[in-house]
C-alpha cells in the first residue's frame, strides 16, 4: 500500500500530493496530486507541478521544473536546470508488451540546461544534449546535439540556442563597403575563427575567385575535400580538431555553420565563393541546412589523422577547460 513519507526538511509538499521517497533536496516543492514513488531521487530547488507521476528508477537534478501532466518512467535521468513543459511524454520501452516487463528499461537522458516544450514526445533511449531546446509538439526519435533547437515529427534541427547569427548575405560586403576590402567582413565571437573576403574577377568569359597562401589562407594546405549531395536536414561535422586548421568555402549553393569555442558561439551562412571561413584548432564546428545544390570545399592544414579529432562535446569542453594544446587562449 502506498504511503507518504515525512517531508524532508526544507521541502514543501502539498497536502494532496503523495510523496513516497525521502530523497528530495531542500527547497523543492511537490504540488497537488503529484505522486513520487519510493525509489525516485529529486535534487534541490525542484518544482514538481500538479498531476506529475515519477516512477522509482528516476533521477532529477537540482533546479528542475516539471510542469503538469508529465510522467517520468523508470530509466529517465534529468540533469540540473532542465525545464520539462506541460504534458511532455516520455517512453522507456521501444517494444512494449502488456504484462511483459523487461529486465531493464532503456535509459533516457536530458542533459543540463535543456528545455522541452509542451506536448513533445521523447522516444526511449535518446539523449537531449546540454542547453538544447525541444520545441512544442516535437517527436524526438534520435539524440539531440548540445544547444540544438529541434522541431517537427520526426524532430530535426532548425537552429542553435544562444548562437548569434553573423549578419552576412552573399559575399557579406555591400557596395559602399567594397573599397574597405577584407576589413569590412564582420568579426566573429569565437576566438581564433575568422572570415575572409575572397577576390572576384569578372569578364565576358565569366567569374573567377581565388585564394593565396598568406594573403587569404592562414596556412599551407596538406589536404582538401568536398562535401555535396547532403540532405538539407542532415547535420555534418560535430567535432573539433586538436591541431588541424580548416578553411571553408561554399563554391555553390548555401549552408549554415555553427562554431563553438567552449564559451562563445557563432552561426554563419556561407552562400558565396567570395567568402572564406578559417576554423582554427580546438573550435567545435557544425555544418547543417545544406541547400540541395550546395558544394562545400574544405582545405585542411594536416592530412587525415583520426587521433586529431574530438568527436564528443563533453570531451571537447573538458579539453578546453584543461587548456590542451590548440585551445583558445
Amino acid at each position: 500500500m502506498s504511503h507518504s513519507v515525512t517531508a524532508p526538511e526544507g521541502v514543501s509538499v502539498h497536502p494532496m500530493a503523495l510523496l513516497e521517497t525521502p530523497h528530495v533536496g531542500a527547497g523543492s516543492r511537490i504540488w497537488a496530486f503529484a505522486h513520487v514513488l519510493p525509489g525516485a531521487r529529486i535534487g534541490r530547488d525542484a518544482n514538481i507541478c500538479d498531476h506529475v507521476f515519477i516512477e522509482n528508477d528516476v533521477v532529477l537534478g537540482d533546479r528542475v521544473t516539471v510542469k503538469s501532466g508529465v510522467q517520468l518512467w523508470d530509466g529517465v535521468r534529468i540533469e540540473d536546470d532542465v525545464f520539462v513543459g506541460p504534458n511532455v511524454t516520455f517512453s522507456n520501452d521501444p517494444f512494449p508488451r502488456s504484462k511483459q516487463r523487461p529486465e531493464r528499461f532503456v535509459q533516457t537522458r536530458v542533459r543540463a540546461g535543456a528545455s522541452i516544450g509542451s506536448g513533445a514526445t521523447i522516444r526511449p533511449g535518446v539523449t537531449i544534449g546540454p542547453g538544447a531546446l525541444v520545441s512544442d509538439g516535437a517527436v524526438v526519435t534520435r539524440d539531440v546535439p548540445p544547444n540544438a533547437i529541434v522541431a517537427g515529427n520526426p524532430a530535426y534541427i532548425t537552429g542553435y540556442a544562444d548562437t548569434p547569427e553573423v549578419p552576412l548575405h552573399g559575399a557579406g560586403i555591400t557596395a559602399s563597403q567594397a573599397g574597405q576590402g577584407a576589413q569590412a567582413v564582420p568579426e566573429l565571437h569565437v576566438r581564433g575563427a575568422c572570415l575572409h573576403r575572397m577576390p572576384k574577377i569578372v569578364d565576358l568569359r565569366g567569374a573567377l575567385s581565388f585564394g593565396e597562401t598568406g594573403a587569404h589562407l592562414p596556412f599551407t594546405p596538406e589536404r582538401f575535400f568536398m562535401v555535396y549531395d547532403v540532405p538539407s536536414r542532415e547535420v555534418r561535422g560535430e567535432h573539433a580538431h586538436r591541431a588541424c586548421h580548416q578553411f571553408l568555402v561554399c563554391v555553390k549553393g548555401s549552408l549554415g555553420i555553427v562554431l563553438d569555442d567552449g564559451e562563445r558561439r557563432d552561426q554563419i551562412t556561407l552562400d558565396s565563393p567570395q567568402l572564406g571561413l578559417h576554423i582554427p584548432p580546438m573550435v567545435w564546428g557544425i555544418q547543417y541546412q545544406f541547400s540541395p545544390d550546395a558544394v562545400l570545399l574544405v582545405l585542411a592544414s594536416h592530412r587525415y589523422e583520426a587521433e586529431d579529432y574530438i568527436r564528443n562535446y563533453d570531451d571537447f569542453q573538458a579539453a578546453v577547460r584543461a587548456g590542451q594544446p590548440g585551445s583558445p587562449a
